[in-house]
């Protein structure tokens, strides 16, 4: 246990962004503070995530969607924990953990409470269903201490809503909840054999020029405009392949039956579901297709730059600040399925200024997790300077 023994509570709502999304970075607040990690159990996934950080867990069964009744459970529970660990730092991560989590901290008297934006599902809301996110969005805000929007467009975004006052707003570093683990994420672990039997296996063949998402099989991810796009590209180019990676989520924002139909009937669109290690993906694409419509600072734009491979993005928060359009990969309008259409295309005949190297080298001088880290621990070194 580290020295001052002050104590630091981090709580997402499931605990694959505690420690997936976090990876990491509670193990290294450890050598800091006495660090405990809270979310949904997740089917015992929780318990891994405390070995894999070498910390403390507490499950509160927490949902991703509006239900009061549990919700209330979790809120007792929470401050009960509070209550009982006297944390120094709360400091919360995605939406309904950020809630719920700022509420119990503020009643049970946590002296900072701290709470990450990393992208809004508000932003593609509208009516009542907007209305009540922006009172969650304001209620968070206000039992906080202090709001850190992981990118400069959320920065701007929320202050421009008024959620809270400016002076509770600030961005860490240049922005991203845990930056990127460069070793990890580094094209030299795959060779060119390697390469082309991947490729081999998924019926690509080596002239193939190949887009990859990946991402949740969703609506506000793009999909929808991404199939449509690359179909009509493979109108003008045939030796193109598609790979979706990640899972569909058909109750919360399913993409239509006609893409489904799309996605199944295209044999140059190749969906492999969700997968634990996407890097495989990465070595064996020539761009990065991810024109999503809401983020805060994407982790796939990342891993894709610092896989040394160029991106096509949506003009939104986030994806703008890691793209810089021309150099590293091309910006679209958002749900412009003509613009895409061009920038795919664009990309397949045209090289742009940067090499995967130079691509590279931004990520690794601007955005590796060991720099991120640094950043949020001299946030929190500088609650306690008097």
């Amino acid at each position: 246990m580290p020295e001052n023994h002050r104590k630091l509570i981090r709580i997402t709502t499931v605990p694959n962004s505690l420690g997936g999304l976090l990876r990491g970075q509670l193990r290294f607040m450890s050598q800091y503070f006495e660090v405990v990690g809270i979310s949904s159990p997740g089917e015992g996934r929780l318990a891994e995530v405390g070995i894999q950080e070498g910390i403390k867990t507490y499950p509160v069964e927490m949902t991703r969607k509006i239900t009061p009744i549990n919700d209330l459970k979790a809120l007792w529970t929470l401050y009960k924990i509070f209550k009982s660990e006297k944390p120094d730092i709360v400091h919360t991560h995605t939406p309904k953990a950020g809630t719920l989590g700022m509420m119990a901290a503020y009643i049970a008297g946590v002296p900072h409470r701290l709470h990450t934006i990393a992208g809004l599902p508000l932003m593609e809301a509208t009516g009542l269903k907007r209305l009540i996110l922006d009172f969650v969005e304001k209620l968070t805000y206000g039992c906080a201490t202090h709001v850190y929007p992981n990118s400069f467009g959320l920065h701007k975004f929320v202050e421009e809503q008024k959620y809270a006052k400016p002076r509770k707003f600030s961005v860490i570093g240049h922005g991203s909840s845990n930056g990127i683990d460069i070793n990890y994420f580094d094209p030299k672990l795959y060779d060119e054999d390697f390469k082309a039997n991947f490729r081999r296996s998924l019926n690509i063949e080596p002239n193939d020029f190949v887009f990859v998402f990946v991402g949740r099989i969703v609506k506000d991810k793009g999909v929808q405009e991404l199939v449509e796009s690359f179909i009509d590209t493979r109108k003008q180019f045939h030796d193109i392949k598609l790979i979706l990676v990640g899972g569909h989520e058909k109750q919360l924002d399913p993409i239509s039956l006609e893409t489904e139909q799309n996605i199944e009937s295209n044999d140059s669109i190749i969906s492999v579901g969700w997968q634990a290690d996407v890097r495989p993906f990465f070595a064996i694409s020539n761009a990065l297709a991810f024109p999503s419509y809401r983020e805060g600072f994407p982790n796939v734009v990342m891993q894709a730059c610092t896989m040394g491979i160029p991106s096509i993005v949506s003009d939104i928060n986030g994806c703008n600040e890691l793209i810089r359009h021309n150099k590293n990969g091309l910006i679209v309008p958002v749900k412009d399925v003509e613009a895409l259409t061009k920038a795919m295309a664009e990309l397949i005949t045209t090289k742009i200024e940067e090499s995967p190297e130079e691509i590279r080298k931004f990520m690794i001088d601007n955005f590796s997790r060991e720099y991120v880290h640094q950043e949020i621990l001299n946030c929190y070194n500088d609650l306690f300077v008097k």
